[in-house]
């Protein structure tokens, strides 16, 4: 039997401050930091999904974690994040295997808005959980006509951004136009979502060489380039660099091999499905290209904005930002080019983008990512890589290595002027615009 001296009286209960009687107990406080890191993590696996580099990841991830009271680490890299909560001697490690998504500008600034509420103490760290769920699962914010049309209006701007006249605009129409079908056929087939690339530059390919081969008048090289540009890689290759250049080399060397053998499969696709075709239809003709009105140039730097405002998912509500930023881009790099050549020029465009996109975030409090991406598009080196890698496979070695010389000058010039434009003005992280929000 206890002793009754150890057991409080009523009176001495009612006498307890209150403060010892209304705090929360251990298991509670255990609770609440299970929710708080259950929040992070499931912020991290969205915004990674959604787009995110290693080192913005990272650094949103700490910056929330710090604002929730946790002690967390983290390491980011295109396929997995590694999580730690607590103190050295106390840590409790989480790893979260995560397949590389595509850019989702949409649900990257619902995201976005869901961890400045929690911030703010709008949302508790369960309630955000759940609002974090939710957006993931939510159905696409475009439809399949949206995406498809999409599709050949990038490809047929792409062309005209390339030189191409009006017959190859119209076959790079119809070859943007195979590609979203084949994408779309992909997104519920697992084995053919992992060949994708390959098998869409093989059909793509194949399908220009054998229309060229039967009577349509346009050059095949420009064409299979432009429909295929939205699987190019050189926006990867880009935030490789960046990676790199912020020090996250696991991330940033993963991320550039993974943008390399893309290219490989793009390359080998297309000069699989070239031979197919000339075996079957014989060779297409080598043509000239009959040059368009340069007023036709700009309406296709209008126009391609739109397109990959859809094809990446942004929000109709951004597409006048990011029209206006991939312009004054575009102009940036058209100027810089003027003055100091097309590869360092690309450093004025990046850098106008990226102080633009900064801007955006200050003044609309959303994140910089939305204009920033598709206003990248219009200034990556992707062109450039797959011309150096078709050289190379011709046996063109040194016309090849100078092309791919050239390609990552550019993007080294591109990384610069971001980087430069986050020094001039630098982006507020999370925390900081949740905090702005509430003044």
């Amino acid at each position: 039997m206890p002793d009754s001296a150890s057991v409080p009286s009523r009176q001495e209960v009612a006498s307890a401050p209150a403060e010892s009687l209304t705090s929360p107990t251990q298991e509670e406080a255990f609770t609440q930091e299970e929710a708080a890191a259950g929040f992070v993590l499931r912020l991290g696996r969205a915004l990674h999904s959604f787009g995110y580099t290693a080192n913005g990841l990272e650094d949103v991830l700490t910056h929330v974690t710090n604002h929730l009271g946790l002690i967390g680490q983290f390491f980011s890299t295109p396929t997995s994040i590694f999580a730690a909560f607590g103190p050295i001697e106390r840590q409790r490690t989480h790893l979260i295997r995560v397949e590389p998504g595509d850019v989702n500008l949409g649900k990257l600034a619902a995201v976005d808005e869901v961890s400045a509420k929690v911030l703010r103490g709008d949302l508790s760290p369960a309630e955000g959980s759940q609002r974090i769920d939710a957006i993931v699962d939510a159905p696409p914010q475009y439809g399949m006509l949206f995406q498809l049309t999409a599709f050949g209006l990038a490809s047929a701007t792409s062309c005209r951004i390339l030189g191409g006249g009006m017959a190859e605009v119209a076959l790079s129409t119809f070859a943007g136009l195979m590609t979203g079908i084949l994408f779309w056929i992909s997104q519920d087939r697992a084995p053919l979502r992992r060949v994708f690339e390959f098998v869409a530059a093989f059909l793509v390919s194949g399908l220009v060489h054998v229309m060229a081969a039967d009577g349509f008048r346009a050059s095949t090289a420009i064409c299979v380039l432009a429909g295929l540009i939205v699987l190019v890689p050189g926006l990867s290759v880009t935030l490789a660099l960046a990676e790199l250049a912020s020090r996250h080399l696991a991330a940033g060397t993963a991320r550039l091999a993974g943008a390399f053998v893309v290219f490989i499969g793009i390359i080998f696709g297309v000069a699989l499905g070239a031979e197919v075709a000339s075996r079957l239809v014989g060779d297409a003709p080598t043509l000239a290209i009959r040059p368009l009105p340069t007023w036709t140039l700009w309406l296709a730097i209008v126009a391609a904005p739109l397109a990959f405002t859809v094809l990446m998912r942004a929000l109709p509500r951004d597409a006048g930002w990011i029209l206006l930023i991939s312009v004054m881009g575009f102009a940036g790099a058209q100027a810089g080019a003027r003055i100091l050549g097309p590869q360092l020029g690309a450093c004025l465009g990046a850098f106008v983008v990226g102080l633009a996109s900064n801007l955006y975030e200050r003044f609309r409090r959303h994140p910089a990512t939305v204009p920033l991406v598709p206003s990248v598009l219009l200034l990556v080196p992707g062109s450039v890589g797959f011309r150096s890698l078709t050289e190379l496979l011709d046996r063109h070695v040194i016309s090849g290595v100078g092309t791919a010389f050239t390609m990552f000058l550019t993007a080294i010039s591109l990384v610069a002027g971001l980087l430069l434009a986050n020094i001039l003005l630098p982006p507020r992280a999370a925390v900081a615009r949740a905090r702005h929000m509430t003044e």
